[in-house]
């Protein structure tokens, strides 16, 4: 499904249940105390970046969380993984094609009571009521905070400083796509300061898919923060 809402230069894998799937000794060791759920996800969706990286040309490889939690992918590849319950996902490609990419996937449900409050602007909120009389059989509220985590994870590889809900404004649209407008001053990419993002939405078969695919100009390679090295 997630190949569905990006970019043909990006490859992604995803399973809709636990594969029996091997893990290497730096990432049991990561999860050496968890519970049997979060093992299962977490081997299947490393299982998924992958034949992802495979497709890629790349050998298998650890794909351990760095900072926060964001893998740390091999040299010259960008990537995001995302699970749920019922989906693993990952999507990779070449850091020439693409600066940073970010993918969310959520059950297709109104949001826990209380949540939307704590997670949106009062703009997006007004939105999400224009929208819901528009198609009330899309859980806008759900795609809205899919978008955010989605924007999160395209915006940490850019900068490895955090991201708060209130600092994105979404503009979620019927067409399946959506548009984020950074609200907090973004690093300079492709030769200007990146102001936002676009990505594109999906809803079906009781999952909520949400994707990022920043492009790369030509010539341009990605900043690292992290090191402060061009990689």
């Amino acid at each position: 499904m997630i190949e569905e809402i990006l970019p043909r230069e990006v490859v992604a894998e995803e399973a809709f249940g636990d594969l029996d799937a091997d893990l290497f000794p730096e990432e049991e060791a990561v999860i050496a105390r968890a519970v049997d759920k979060r093992r299962k996800e977490f081997a299947t969706v490393r299982a998924c970046a992958r034949r992802a990286l495979a497709r890629l040309g790349h050998r298998p490889v650890p794909l351990v969380p760095g900072e926060r939690g964001a893998p740390r992918w091999p040299r010259g590849v960008v990537g995001s993984m995302t699970h749920c319950v019922g989906y693993r996902g990952a999507a990779v490609a070449a850091e020439e094609a693409m600066l940073t990419l970010g993918l969310d996937a959520e059950p297709h449900a109104p949001l826990p009571d209380g949540v939307l409050g704590a997670v949106s602007l009062d703009s997006e909120r007004r939105m999400l009521a224009g929208l819901s009389a528009e198609a009330d059989t899309v859980c806008w509220d759900r795609l809205l905070f899919s978008a955010k985590e989605s924007v999160y994870k395209a915006w940490y590889p850019l900068t490895a400083t955090f991201l708060e809900f209130d600092e994105a404004e979404i503009d979620l649209r019927p067409d399946g796509s959506f548009a984020a407008r950074l609200l907090v001053p973004g690093p300079v990419v492709n030769g200007a300061p990146l102001t936002g993002f676009r990505g594109r939405w999906l809803a079906r078969d009781g999952l909520a898919l949400t994707a990022i695919a920043l492009a790369a100009a030509p010539g341009t390679r990605r900043h690292d923060p992290a090191n402060s090295a061009v990689i």
